[in-house]
């Protein structure tokens, strides 16, 4: 990210390159980047770092210690870097990193983490409809969609290119794999191995995100490799550590299926069955 200057004062005028509002209240410890917009009536507190290109619409709240990097979209009424939603948090410094050319779109909330100097991310290219809520500590990685009212708790890890549904919940320390796809209105406890899809409530997996996996470049080779590591893990009566021991003799071993395996054997929660 490209390093933005220190803000000298707030007001109705551009500042070095910043836009802000008359109405915005911009604090002037604040660090903006070149060619920042900040809508009416937003409010930015003194530890907040935002990289140049960025857009800030009405009504947003962008406090804690919150860097935001460049060209992202920040629509009305988000708010980001607030305290966490978690009792075991004392006021501790803890961030919240946002990274490039997201959309945050209206009334997203992003909490700070729990934990001295600990991190809640976003990456790049994410998608965040309307009313997300990202909990403490969550980790969002590259390129994912999160629909609205999409709920994370606490320590939630979403992978590249991940998609959830609409009024989906997700439990604390879930992961959810890349290239993932999990149906709107569904309950997430247990975790989603990469390249498959669930739904319902109760969550059931159906199959492998086979639409996404060639809108992102897979050939049909590997979306049947893929599919014949799923029919082991699924269909084939065997428990999981069996399934793994047949995918590793039975598939094609390229990273794809490494992956998936390494996710399988380091899950906490264990995954949707």
């Amino acid at each position: 990210m490209d390093s933005p200057h220190r803000q000298t004062v707030s007001g109705p005028r551009p500042v070095r390159g910043a836009d802000i509002h008359a109405t915005a209240v911009v604090h002037p410890d604040a660090c903006l980047g070149h060619n920042v917009v900040v809508g009416p009536h937003s409010c930015i507190g003194p530890d907040v770092v935002i990289g140049p290109d960025c857009r800030i619409g009405s009504c947003v709240l962008i406090d804690g210690h919150t860097v935001i990097g460049r060209n992202n979209r920040i629509h009305h009424g988000a708010a980001i870097g607030g305290p966490p939603q978690d009792l075991k948090y004392r006021g501790e410094t803890s961030w919240v990193e946002i990274g490039n050319d997201n959309v945050i779109r209206e009334y997203v909330t992003i909490h700070l983490a729990t934990g001295e100097e600990e991190k809640t991310r976003v990456g790049d290219g994410n998608m965040l409809m309307a009313y997300v809520h990202i909990a403490h500590n969550c980790h969002i990685h590259h390129r994912t969609i999160l629909a609205n009212a999409v709920n994370l708790a606490g320590h939630v890890d979403i992978d590249d290119w991940a998609i959830v549904g609409g009024m989906t919940p997700v439990h604390q320390f879930v992961s959810i794999g890349r290239h993932a796809f999990v149906g709107g209105g569904s309950r997430l406890a247990q975790d989603v191995p990469p390249f498959f899809k669930v739904a319902g409530n109760p969550i059931e997996v159906a199959g492998i995100n086979a639409v996404g996996l060639k809108r992102r470049g897979f050939d049909d080779e590997e979306i049947q490799n893929v599919k014949k590591a799923y029919r082991l893990l699924y269909r084939s009566g065997l428990n999981t550590s069996q399934a793994l021991e047949r995918i590793a003799t039975d598939c094609r071993l390229t990273r794809n299926i490494e992956d998936l395996m390494s996710f399988i054997r380091r899950s906490d929660r264990g995954i949707v069955r």
